[in-house]
């Protein structure tokens, strides 16, 4: 088992030892200490760190990656921690489609508005009227009036 100063750690993981020291105090990796009182972390720390980045960056908060890093003391056969990371990763999926059908429409709605602003001719004074007719957005337009 190697041995790591924080310095050598932070380098490994691209973290800084700021950051670091800060997933220590909330719990998240404990380092070990020399007789002098310098830290040190082994190579276990080094696979909790790279595993924190990744979750962080599928929106995971630092509280829901202490709930799973937790369950390892009671959870010898790793089916919890399996479990309970799925079903995290499933509600981030949710919540994440979600996010991006939302996103859908708003840039829908964006393109409709540029639509109608690219047709404005000699101005922009009043709805492009007979045009209306023929635009593909028409069914949505507040505008477009049927003459008929």
């Amino acid at each position: 088992m190697r041995k790591y100063r924080i310095g050598e750690i932070a380098s490994l993981s691209s973290l800084s030892e700021r950051t670091i020291r800060y997933y220590e105090e909330q719990g998240l990796i404990k380092a070990g200490r020399s007789e002098g009182g310098q830290r040190w972390y082994k190579d276990e720390d080094l696979v909790y760190l790279k595993r924190i980045i990744e979750l962080k960056g599928l929106g995971f908060s630092l509280q829901e990656i202490k709930r799973i890093f937790e369950l390892k003391d009671s959870d010898r056969s790793g089916n919890v921690r399996r479990e309970a990371l799925l079903a995290e990763y499933r509600k981030k999926h949710e919540e994440d489609t979600a996010k991006m059908e939302a996103l859908k429409k708003h840039i829908d709605e964006l393109e409709w508005h540029i639509h109608q602003l690219e047709k404005a001719e000699d101005g922009f004074t009043e709805c492009p009227g007979a045009l209306c007719a023929s635009c593909q957005y028409r069914a949505r337009c507040t505008f477009f009036r049927s003459e008929g």
